[in-house]
């Protein structure tokens, strides 16, 4: 794909390209403005950002459908931006705001919402691989076309219960993508050092999974590659990984000053800065001039602004709300009385 933007062609629309590089500047604007607001206290708790990372997602949703489920880490802010959730929803949500998409509950980690298919926002490591298999599974047993893109780091491709979830995933051919978005580190530790495999993709194949690498700094890249998963998964020849090679620019949380790895190696990635690249591609293109990426920056700091301000003067949940949304109402359709 690399080589069609240096010729001055693409195989994505001039609307593909521009969707993409609103959709990153907010997730990337959004974070910024997140760091700033950490740093004053206003946000509290623990905080991963996503910055860096942006193309992994952007080129997700450009090659997935409406009904389609998503289900990650605790990194999740600009997944929840991605998938429709509003700026201020998810504002309020870090602010611990009753207008927050989890109801102030859930904070930096936890975002949820069932109206836009987004199903969080997992705290524990790995947690929310097994719960991505039984999403799809839901669907396969409901018969319709939806796939599930589950999410994970490099870290918690060491669970067992990855290993799990690959053997059922295979064996019932369920309707679901591993993404595993290697950027690189678990916390603080390299993946030299956790793995004799450093190819994460490779896990795959112990279960004859389809599985491959993917360039993650560029969205033609990821769009291809969950492009034809999707299209494994609906078929119904179930589920492939993914290896998506990213970068966070960021420590693994705010409270990480990432000492772990030397500057020279955060600046050699961000000469690949997806947004950056896409942003050449544009004007090489033709799709858009100076003035239209200025208009669009003026439009998302409105909305960012327009986030603090509503997250600002929501207000907390009533201390009575500790006690609600804690279980749920058994619904088995398939039990008569």
């Amino acid at each position: 794909m690399q080589t069609f933007a240096k010729m001055g062609k693409t195989k994505f629309t001039k609307e593909t390209y521009l969707g993409w590089y609103e959709q990153m500047l907010l997730m990337r604007r959004f974070e910024e403005k997140t760091a700033q607001l950490y740093g004053q206290q206003k946000i509290k708790g623990f905080c991963h950002l996503y910055i860096g990372q942006e193309a992994v997602v952007a080129g997700t949703m450009s090659a997935t459908h409406k009904g389609d489920k998503y289900i990650t880490a605790y990194r999740d802010h600009a997944i929840a931006l991605a998938c429709g959730i509003t700026a201020n929803e998810v504002m309020a949500e870090l602010y611990g705001k009753v207008t927050g998409c989890s109801k102030g509950k859930g904070g930096s980690m936890h975002m949820f919402s069932k109206e836009h298919h987004f199903f969080g926002g997992h705290g524990i490591v790995g947690g929310q691989i097994p719960l991505g298999a039984g999403i799809a599974m839901a669907d396969q047993y409901k018969g319709n076309d939806h796939v599930t893109i589950c999410y994970f780091g490099d870290g918690a491709a060491r669970q067992g219960a990855l290993h799990e979830t690959f053997n059922m995933a295979m064996l019932w051919k369920l309707p679901v993508i591993f993404v595993c978005e290697n950027n690189g580190y678990a916390m603080g530790t390299s993946v030299e050092r956790t793995t004799n495999v450093l190819d994460i993709y490779k896990i795959g194949a112990a279960y004859n999974m389809p599985s491959s690498a993917v360039d993650g700094m560029e969205c033609e890249t990821v769009h291809e590659a969950i492009e034809e998963a999707v299209q494994r998964a609906r078929s119904g020849n179930g589920p492939s990984l993914l290896e998506i090679k990213t970068y966070r620019y960021r420590g693994h949380s705010m409270s990480d000053p990432a000492k772990y790895r030397s500057k020279e190696e955060v600046e050699e990635y961000k000469k690949k800065d997806p947004i950056e690249q896409l942003k050449v591609t544009v004007l090489k293109n033709k799709f858009a001039d100076e003035k239209w990426f200025e208009d669009i920056e003026t439009k998302i700091e409105i909305i960012i602004n327009e986030s603090v301000e509503f997250a600002e003067q929501s207000p907390f949940p009533d201390p009575s709300e500790i006690y609600t949304d804690v279980y749920a109402e058994p619904n088995y359709p398939f039990i008569t009385e």
